[in-house]
């Protein structure tokens, strides 16, 4: 998180005061516009259950004289009449219902028998032309007879005086009411009630409403309620000039909405409010709860609405009650509230705006005298401390202020130097030396001791002494105190957790014992010591640090005061801190140390037959090191290593075969051409002594009797020693050398073609991987087998991920065998120098590109960034021609190149491995003289190796002493 920049004290106090002004007009603010909300709302939810009201008593308005006539039509003639006739005469009563009730647009009866009679008001145009009636006609009765003949549907319109206008028969009016809900609700309902149904869409006029119907024996009357009046009644002003309302069922059918009438629906039904609410009645419809209720304030499309959603209790005879819902905009309800806030707004800004000339004069008067305090604090904070001292002030918190701005600028100044002394200084023992005597410079002490714990933690040993001014060694003595036993100020120290003091005079017996030294080294009879807890990070003692202060020449002894212990005990805590990483970076280093030698031993270890090459290399690599930075003279008399350096190029030759532990075993200790986990030369032998018996076999079977059995052996004498022969040949083979002369390797192929007869499975016994490396089609036995064989399970794949590619990011050049192994019997064989096919030889240089993986992957910074390259590149040739980066001498570090040469002589001087015996020491030579010569070996280093006396040095400690057949190795230079 960025910090925030620190205000002028005019930008404070002008923030201040003004910010007070700004917190009680927004607190007013803020209770004025809590009423007002909660006014605003009281008064909303007030109009909305005043309209309702409304609602529901135009509602009921329309309902209540509709069943009255419905009950006096059902008692008078019109519930008596028995046949269709007879209801036609009972048309003036019908005519006076509809007159006597606007809401009513039709009254009728349907019977049982599917008769049905209507009388219905044609009140405008509109309706006449839906009914196709005449001009002048006011009343349309639409009649339905059943009979036996069939079904007879007529219209009759009439006048104002019921005179019959027109008649026309409609064959296709064929209404039966037995199927209506209200025929149905009318007969089901105790005798003498008026039921009513639910709002629907009238079939005629496209109107919403509701019918009455009472039943009165096989007849039911009913009338058609139109609720036509609810949306004049939404129509008039309200709540606000935006305000909608919507009455609806609670499924959702909507049956008046204010300034809107939905036209006649093709499919003859009350539309939905998804379907003709606006987009807010919509919206808020969706919003309703499970209990139907809406919040106080609903957003919709960025404009807070106040909105209600009520029920019409009136309409409850009904079934369900009918839903109100409103909705008014908030700012047109707060209209007043808001004018009423911008204008308090602007008197809080004018008042704001008149009090700012007040607050600069009273700013700048109080933040003058601290301008040049600030001054020298920046220059503090940019540790800048060559500036005067702050001035002192008349005013008594700005002069405090500047004195202790010049302490704090002294003692910055003294603590920082001590704090860089320390993190620059790498010596352990010159290290407590400067934090002994810095800490008594800056402190004004007489003396003082640095005290470390022993490595068991049981005893404070001294590790630093100083005495007026200069380091002492013996009066170390009786500062070395046993932590279980003394009760000295160190020991009381290293118990505590701050700073403690103790006065010593010769009139003590106690401290006289421990302390008659030291005081007699100062010429004093009494001291005060201050001693401190030296902590390390996890608050873990780890010593302490005690000053010793004499009294002055001429006064008694004065008590130390609380700003120089807290001055010590913060230079304490640095020192601490500085302690305690050089103790780190000591154990982590022996930590390194261990485990590389853990590493190399293991590596050593793994074969009995490496012996201790990683534990010699380094040994010779250092020493041809050290001679080169020993030249005076010739191409090393510049040469030179820091630490860092040594200490690459110390843990490189430890690590320089660290790859080998992914080396397999039997690889790295193969003494024969034919040795993989056990050594397959008996398997060979096997099948010579197989060859052998079945000559003898041969040729007894040729021969009957004991006779013929002598005469066949003797007969099978030649071949048999031709067999022994030719395997004593194989066996020398397989032993390896210097070179297979071409004529042994055609030999072999010879004695490879021979066959013996095999009789038993070999597929039998396998692991899961050689089963699989067997190809398909196994041949009937017996089968005539190759003495030798070369055959598909020998090769072993390698892995797709083990594979090199051209351009790869370790720059690896090495030629890659296409097999990870080739365990053929004759290709092992036929190997020219030595015991290893190409496919081994490869997985034994491989151990380098391993070195180079693993150490590249460790976090090595600064000069141990070097510690891969040298490491890994001791199979490199001067001429590029080695591996596996193929690079020159010029690409190559000396410290990789002297390495080199190291790992070489070792390798030839050994006498551990399994392959060849240790070679001496003139041999040796000229094979490494020749090596120089081909481009393998750098020739300088070489030079510098006989020259120093390192090659005979390391001889005398290294090699047998059989093998060391030189004094003076002079002739191999040059």
């Amino acid at each position: 998180m960025k910090p925030m920049k620190p205000k002028t004290l005019y930008v404070t106090l002008s923030t201040l005061m003004v910010g007070l002004v700004v917190m009680v007009y927004g607190v007013l603010m803020l209770y004025e516009a809590s009423r007002s909300d909660a006014l605003m709302l009281q008064q909303a939810g007030a109009a909305a259950r005043r309209i309702a009201r409304e609602a529901a008593g135009v509602v009921e308005a329309e309902l209540r004289p509709a069943r009255i006539s419905v009950a006096l039509l059902a008692a008078g003639g019109l519930g008596r009449a028995g046949a269709d006739a007879d209801r036609q005469l009972v048309l003036p009563e019908l005519a006076a219902a509809l007159r006597g009730n606007a809401a009513v647009s039709a009254v009728y009866a349907g019977t049982a028998q599917g008769s049905f009679l209507l009388l219905r008001r044609l009140g405008d145009a509109a309706t006449r032309r839906r009914m196709d009636a005449p001009p002048e006609a006011e009343f349309a009765l639409q009649t339905v007879v059943r009979d036996a003949t069939g079904v007879h549907g007529h219209y009759q319109f009439y006048d104002g005086q019921l005179r019959e206008l027109q008649k026309v028969q409609r064959l296709e009016y064929d209404f039966d009411p037995r199927t209506r809900p209200w025929f149905a609700l009318a007969r089901q309902a105790p005798a003498g009630q008026v039921v009513q149904s639910a709002p629907y869409l009238f079939f005629t006029t496209g109107e919403p409403g509701v019918t009455l119907a009472q039943a009165q024996g096989d007849t039911v009357i009913g009338a058609d309620v139109s609720l036509q009046a609810l949306g004049d009644m939404l129509d008039k002003p309200q709540i606000s000039a935006s305000a909608e309302l919507l009455i609806a069922t609670p499924g959702g059918e909507v049956l008046a909405q204010a300034r809107h009438r939905p036209g006649l629906a093709e499919s003859r039904r009350l539309p939905q409010v998804k379907e003709a609410g606006s987009p807010l009645m919509r919206a808020l419809w969706e919003r309703r709860d499970a209990q139907g209720r809406l919040a106080a304030v609903e957003t919709v499309d960025g404009r807070e609405w106040v909105s209600h959603a009520l029920p019409l209790a009136s309409s409850s005879a009904a079934g369900a009650p009918l839903v109100l819902l409103m909705a008014a905009p908030r700012d047109e309800l707060q209209a007043h509230q808001i004018e009423s806030r911008r204008h308090g707004f602007y008197i809080s800004l004018v008042l704001m705006l008149l009090l700012l000339p007040v607050v600069h004069l009273l700013a700048d008067r109080v933040s003058r005298p601290l301008r040049l305090l600030a001054r020298q604090a920046e220059a503090i904070e940019h540790f800048d401390f060559d500036g005067p001292d702050p001035a002192r002030s008349r005013i008594r918190e700005v002069d405090r202020l500047a004195v202790a701005m010049t302490a704090m600028k002294h003692s910055l100044r003294r603590f920082l130097d001590i704090s860089g002394a320390l993190s620059a200084e790498r010596d352990f023992d010159r290290l407590l030396d400067l934090i002994l005597r810095e800490t008594i410079a800056v402190t004004g002490a007489s003396g003082g001791a640095v005290h470390l714990l022993s490595e068991d933690g049981s005893e404070l040993q001294p590790a630093a002494v100083w005495l007026r001014g200069e380091p002492r060694q013996g009066a170390g003595r009786s500062w070395a105190l046993n932590v279980a036993d003394s009760p000295g100020a160190p020991v009381q120290a290293l118990r505590a957790d701050d700073a403690v003091e103790v006065d010593l005079g010769w009139d003590d017996p106690a401290h006289l014992a421990a302390y008659g030294d030291l005081l007699a080294s100062l010429g004093v009879s009494r001291l005060r010591l201050l001693s401190l807890p030296l902590k390390n990070r996890s608050h873990e003692t780890i010593g302490t640090l005690t000053l010793s202060f004499a009294p002055p020449a001429d006064g008694p002894l004065q008590p130390l005061g609380a700003a120089r212990v807290a001055f010590v005990r913060a230079l304490s805590g640095t020192a601490a801190v500085a302690l305690d990483n050089q103790q780190l970076l000591r154990s982590r280093k022996a930590l390194l140390q261990s485990f590389i030698e853990l590493v190399a031993g293991a590596i050593d270890a793994k074969s009995p037959y490496t012996g201790a090459h990683c534990q010699r290399v380094p040994e010779l690599t250092k020493m041809l090191a050290r001679a080169a930075c020993e030249a005076t003279d010739g191409p090393f008399a510049s040469f030179t290593m820091d630490d860092g350096q040594w200490e690459a190029l110390h843990i490189a030759s430890w690590l320089h075969d660290c790859g080998k532990v992914t080396t397999p075993e039997y690889v790295v200790d193969k003494a024969t051409k034919l040795e993989t986990i056990y050594n397959r030369i008996h398997e060979v032998r096997m099948r010579f002594e197989v060859l052998k018996r079945d000559v003898l076999i041969e040729r007894l079977q040729a021969e009957l009797g004991e006779a013929g059995s002598a005469r066949a052996q003797t007969a099978a004498a030649p071949a048999q020693a031709a067999l022994d022969a030719d395997f004593a040949f194989v066996a020398a083979c397989n032993q390896g050398g210097e070179g297979l002369a071409p004529e042994a390797v055609e030999r072999l192929r010879e004695l490879a073609a021979r066959r013996w007869q095999r009789t038993l499975d070999d597929g039998l016994g396998l692991s899961i991987a050689e089963a699989a490396r067997l190809p398909r089609g196994r041949p009937t036995l017996p089968v005539a087998e190759r003495l030798l064989q070369d055959r598909p399970e020998h090769l072993v794949p390698r892995p797709a991920a083990e594979r090199l590619t051209s351009g790869n990011r370790w720059g690896f050049t090495l030629v890659q065998p296409e097999q990870l192994y080739n365990r053929g019997e004759l290709h092992n064989l036929s190997v020219s120098r030595g015991t290893l096919s190409d496919e081994e030889r490869y997985k034994i240089n491989e151990h380098i590109m391993q070195t180079i993986r693993m150490l590249e992957s460790l976090p090595f910074t600064g000069p141990l960034k070097a510690v891969p390259e040298i490491a890994g590149a001791h199979h490199e040739r001067m001429d590029g021609r080695g591996y596996p980066r193929g690079l020159t001498g010029a690409a190559m570090s000396p410290q990789a190149r002297m390495m080199a040469i190291a790992d070489v002589f070792e390798a030839l001087t050994a006498d551990d491995r399994p392959y060849k015996p240790g070679k001496r020491l003139s041999e040796a030579l000229d094979l490494m003289r020749a090596m120089v010569a081909e481009g393998h070996l750098d020739g300088e280093l070489f030079a510098l190796f006989l020259r120093s006396g390192v090659c005979l040095t390391y001889a005398a400690r290294f090699m047998a002493p059989e093998l060391v057949d030189l004094d003076d190795v002079s002739a191999y230079i040059g």
